[in-house]
C-alpha cells in the first residue's frame, strides 16, 4: 500500500464545550486493512483532563502564554488501544459527531468513498448523507458553504483532499472565515475546522507537495495546529471541533500510518500548547509535524556524540506557546528550529522573530533555522531529499551551535 500523506489569531474565547451536549451510543472502531505499513511513533501517551486548565482570550500578538499547568497522567501500557494516525483522526471525529449533532463533514469524496486517506471511512452510512456531504470539485464553493454553515450554528469539518487544493479557496478562508467574527461586530462565530493532508510526500510532485502553513499564518482570526502522532491527532481534532474559532489542522501525508497506543478514556488537548518530546540541557530544538521524526533520529546521533538536546514539538503554529518555548530557551540558551516549511516567510521565520523579541537576553548564540529550499518540490527522489531538511544537517547544526 503506497503511503501518501500531510498566526492573526481568533478573537473568540476558546471552549472545550459545545452548546449541545446530546449523548449518543459510541461504537468502537475496529477497522484494519491487511498489508498496511505500520510505524511506531515516539510520543508518550498522556491523558489531558478536560477542564484542568482555564482558557484565556486569544491574544493579538501572535503568541500564547500558559496561565496554569495542565493536569496530565501517563498511560503507556496495559490500558488503551492501538490506532494508526488516520484512524485516530477518524475516532476523534466520530466521537464528536456522536456527542454533538451540529458537527458535520463536507468535502470531495468524504462520504461513501471514505476520504482519499480513509479518515472519514464508515461515517456516511452511520450519520447519513446530510452530515457527511460529498461535494463537487469546487473548493471555493464548498469552503464558502462550510463557512456559511458555521455562521448558522453548525460545526463543519471541511476536508481538502490535498492542502494544495485549498489555495482555490483562499479568498473564502481569508476574507470570510478569518474575519467575519470581527467584521460582524461579534454577531457571528465561525466554529469551522479545515483539515487535510499536505507536506512533502514521496515523489508527488510540486503541486501535491505543498506546505501551506506560511500562506495561512498571516490571516487574522485563524488558529493553526499540526498533528504528529496518533495521540495528539485525536486530541487536537476534538479540540478544534469544540473551539469557537476557525482552526486549520495540518496533517502530514507521510504520517497517516504511524501507530500508537492511545487512552480508552476521552481526552481533549489544548490548541495552544507545545509538547515536550525530549528534555535536555544543551540546545532547544523546535519542530513540528514530520520533522519531529527527523529531529528525533538526529537526537540519537547527538546523544552518542555527548550532546543533550531538548526537543519540543510546537504543535500550535498560531499562536506559539511561548511559555514552554521560553522556559526551554532560558535553560539551554541556544535554539535550533527545524521545519519542512519554506525558509522565506515560513513558520521558522515567525518563530525566530518571536523568540528574538521575547528572549533575546537569554540567547548565547544566534538562532539557527533549518528549512526547506525555496524551490518547487522536485519530482525526482534524490532532488526531493535535497530540498527538505535531513537528520545529518540537524546534527551538524547542533554541533556548530554548541561550539
Amino acid at each position: 500500500m503506497a503511503a501518501t500523506l500531510f498566526q492573526g489569531l481568533g478573537v473568540v474565547t476558546p471552549s472545550f464545550s459545545s452548546s449541545h451536549s446530546n449523548k449518543f451510543m459510541l461504537s468502537s472502531l475496529s477497522e484494519r486493512k491487511d498489508g498496511i505499513f505500520v510505524v511506531r511513533s515516539d510520543a508518550d501517551a498522556r491523558i489531558l483532563k478536560t477542564g484542568a486548565r482555564k482558557h484565556e482570550l486569544l491574544v493579538t500578538n501572535a503568541v500564547a502564554t500558559k496561565g496554569a499547568s495542565s493536569a496530565a497522567s501517563t498511560s503507556k501500557s496495559g490500558s488503551g488501544h492501538e490506532l494508526l494516525l488516520f484512524e485516530a483522526l477518524r475516532e476523534g471525529l466520530e466521537e464528536e459527531m456522536e456527542r454533538d449533532p451540529c458537527v458535520c463533514v463536507m468535502g470531495e469524496d468524504v462520504g461513501h468513498y471514505g476520504g482519499s486517506y480513509k479518515v472519514t471511512k464508515g461515517l456516511a452510512p452511520k450519520f447519513g448523507d446530510l452530515r457527511v456531504l460529498d461535494t463537487p470539485i469546487a473548493e471555493n464553493a464548498f469552503m464558502g458553504m462550510g463557512i456559511g454553515a458555521a455562521m448558522t450554528g453548525l460545526r463543519p469539518v471541511v476536508e481538502g483532499m490535498n492542502m494544495g487544493f485549498l489555495l482555490l479557496a483562499f479568498n473564502q478562508i481569508s476574507n470570510n472565515c478569518g474575519m467575519l467574527h470581527y467584521t460582524s461586530g461579534g454577531q457571528f462565530k465561525i466554529p469551522i475546522v479545515i483539515r487535510g493532508p499536505g507536506g512533502v510526500g514521496r515523489q508527488l510532485g510540486a503541486e501535491h507537495s505543498q506546505r501551506l502553513e506560511s500562506y495561512f499564518q498571516s490571516i487574522p482570526g485563524i488558529q493553526m495546529v499540526a498533528c504528529s502522532t496518533p495521540y495528539n491527532a485525536k486530541g487536537l481534532m476534538k479540540a478544534a471541533i469544540r473551539s469557537e474559532n476557525p482552526v486549520i489542522l495540518f496533517e502530514h501525508v507521510l504520517l497517516y500510518n504511524l501507530k500508537e497506543r492511545i487512552p480508552d478514556e476521552e481526552y481533549v488537548l489544548s490548541l495552544e500548547e507545545a509538547e515536550m518530546v525530549r528534555p535536555g540541557e544543551h540546545v532547544t530544538i523546535l519542530t513540528y509535524s514530520r520533522m519531529r521524526y527527523h529531529v528525533m533520529q538526529a537526537a540519537k546521533t547527538l546523544v552518542n556524540k555527548g550532546y543533550d538536546p531538548e526537543v519540543i514539538d510546537i504543535r500550535s503554529l498560531k499562536p506559539f506557546d511561548l511559555h514552554t518555548i521560553g522556559n526551554s530557551v532560558k535553560k539551554t540558551h541556544r535554539v535550533l528550529i527545524v521545519e519542512e516549511c519554506m525558509r522565506t516567510g515560513g513558520i521558522g521565520a515567525s518563530l525566530t522573530a518571536a523568540i528574538t523579541e521575547n528572549f533575546h537576553d537569554h540567547l548565547d548564540a544566534p538562532i539557527v533555522c533549518l528549512s526547506s529550499q525555496d524551490v518547487p518540490t522536485p519530482y525526482a527522489g534524490t532532488l526531493e531529499e535535497w530540498a527538505v531538511v535531513q537528520p545529518a544537517q540537524i546534527v551538524t547544526a547542533v554541533e556548530q551551535l554548541c561550539q
